[in-house]
């Protein structure tokens, strides 16, 4: 993907995906949608990557949120069942990556770009970011589950502040108000998050990411798909299903 607007490079157990459009302020548009997908899928089948830290190029804005050119001339239709469903779809694989996710917030967060950074596990603003959920002063909703998953882990009172009133918060006010987990010197963002992916990556592997799996789904992120993951990496390290299959190779009934 080093020719997209979407960079994925994995190095010693740890991706880095890189949003690269920075003449569009990192905002996201269809092709760049379908890459986050594509390289969560890469980073969730790939055994040595451990920790996933996301951030955009430049210094002017992590993501400013959604390609308003990209969208605005979608058919009501199309924008629901495309730009919304795909934008969902890219976002909830970002959240529920098995490994825990890093976002680097090297500039202005906004709209589309915060509903980015709430899937990551820890987020990490430079000092000169700004930080909101604008769109209803464009008339449209903050559609990549801003209003969901932005409530789950920021609260319903904060996001009304963002998305109703419009306010935007600075990187100090958004540390207090808990939408971000640290704050650094503009430039240092991408430093700290690789010193927070080394004390992940000295903790157990499978405990960390069980862990991430059971606190998804206390919150309400993915409580099904934990429920089944759990249940099915019980069984097959299970006696039950050595013999079941060594009886159906046999073609003779299972003594279990």
């Amino acid at each position: 993907m080093s020719d997209s607007g979407v960079h994925l490079e994995v190095e010693g157990g740890v991706a880095l995906i890189v949003l690269r459009r920075e003449g569009k302020l990192n905002a996201l548009d269809a092709g760049m949608v379908r890459e986050l997908a594509l390289a969560c899928a890469t980073i969730e089948h790939d055994a040595a990557v451990r920790v996933a830290i996301l951030t955009g190029s430049g210094a002017k804005a992590f993501s400013a949120g959604g390609d308003i050119e990209a969208w605005s001339g979608e058919t009501p239709e199309d924008f629901g069942r495309f730009w919304v469903r795909e934008g969902h779809a890219a976002f909830d694989a970002l959240a529920r990556l098995r490994q825990p996710l890093i976002a680097v917030l090297n500039g202005h967060t906004l709209g589309g770009g915060l509903e980015l950074a709430a899937c990551a596990d820890f987020r990490i603003a430079e000092a000169h970011v700004k930080i909101g959920l604008p769109e209803t002063g464009l008339g449209v909703i903050p559609g990549w589950s801003g209003t969901q998953r932005a409530v789950r882990r920021f609260g319903a009172r904060l996001v009304r502040r963002m998305a109703i009133f419009g306010e935007v918060f600075g990187a100090d006010e958004a540390l207090r108000l808990g939408l971000v987990d640290a704050v650094t010197e503009s430039g240092k963002g991408l430093e700290h998050a690789r010193q927070v992916a080394a004390r992940v990556r000295a903790r157990g592997p499978l405990a960390t990411e069980l862990t991430k799996m059971l606190v998804n789904a206390a919150e309400g992120e993915e409580t099904e798909r934990v429920l089944d993951a759990l249940a099915g990496i019980a069984v097959a390290g299970s006696d039950d299903l050595k013999e079941g299959l060594a009886a159906f190779r046999a073609k003779r009934p299972p003594r279990f």
